[in-house]
């Protein structure tokens, strides 16, 4: 342990609570096909800088989705892809621009907002899916791509174009997979040319703790057809809101 402590220069709590976040994260992303860095940087964000923990979630998402997978790759769009990917690239730039430059102090706000807001849209509003003009494809592929760069928390504003696009859930989540694992290899190139990858310590504690996102992962493959469904969203938005409520606490305590 005092090994562990030294290869990181994390203390030893620290290095537990993050591997059980992690754990914890791709248990739900294992069960449900996503929700793993929406799930974990709110609680990461409590124990790392938030600089070190979104570069260290995105190994552990490039790694989840090669073992994934990118499933029904027949059944993409790719007329919906060429649409969403330019802004959406455009946004991302923003975004690790705002990572890289502004306060942490204001970046954890700004996610403690967001993850409140998207879980209370969820919890709240039903409203029937109509389609929507491909126009929206703008200012939601912007925004996806900011959030995506800042948090990796852009997968639900993407979900939210594509349901109203793409009618078929074949087509719809073969598509949503596609865009989340491109933009994943994007912001790698852009976290690497930032040079958020230079900062002490990170590849020892992305190998330290690699184990326990395919662990997650495992558990929740076994647990996919053991578990309602609606048990599952449940956990996920009461730990959304504690990790929202949390990061706004903290932010606004200073």
């Amino acid at each position: 342990m005092l090994a562990l402590q030294a290869w990181t220069h994390l203390p030893l709590a620290t290095l537990v609570l993050s591997a059980m976040t992690i754990v914890l994260a791709y248990t739900i992303y294992g069960l449900t096909g996503f929700g793993s860095s929406i799930t974990a940087i709110p609680l990461l964000a409590q124990l790392l800088p938030l600089r070190t923990a979104v570069p260290l979630m995105l190994i552990f998402d490039l790694c989840a989705g090669l073992v994934m997978g990118v499933k029904n790759r027949a059944s993409i769009d790719r007329a919906e892809l060429r649409r969403l990917i330019p802004f959406m690239l455009v946004g991302m730039v923003l975004g690790v621009t705002l990572l890289v430059r502004a306060p942490e102090r204001a970046l954890l706000l700004l996610l403690g907002v967001f993850v409140l807001a998207y879980s209370a849209w969820s919890l709240l509003w039903r409203p029937a899916v109509r389609p929507i003009s491909g126009i929206w494809a703008v200012p939601l592929g912007l925004s996806g791509g900011i959030f995506t760069a800042l948090f990796g928390t852009g997968g639900p504003i993407y979900t939210i174009y594509l349901t109203r696009r793409l009618p078929d859930k074949i087509i719809m989540r073969a598509t949503i997979s596609a865009l989340i694992f491109l933009s994943a290899i994007a912001r790698l190139v852009l976290f690497a040319g930032a040079g958020l990858y230079e900062q002490a310590h990170l590849a020892q504690l992305a190998i330290l703790l690699l184990p326990c996102a395919m662990l997650g992962m495992f558990i929740g493959n076994h647990l996919h057809h053991r578990l309602p469904p609606h048990r599952v969203v449940q956990a996920v938005w009461a730990i959304l809101i504690f990790g929202g409520s949390s990061l706004v606490w903290r932010s606004l305590a200073g």
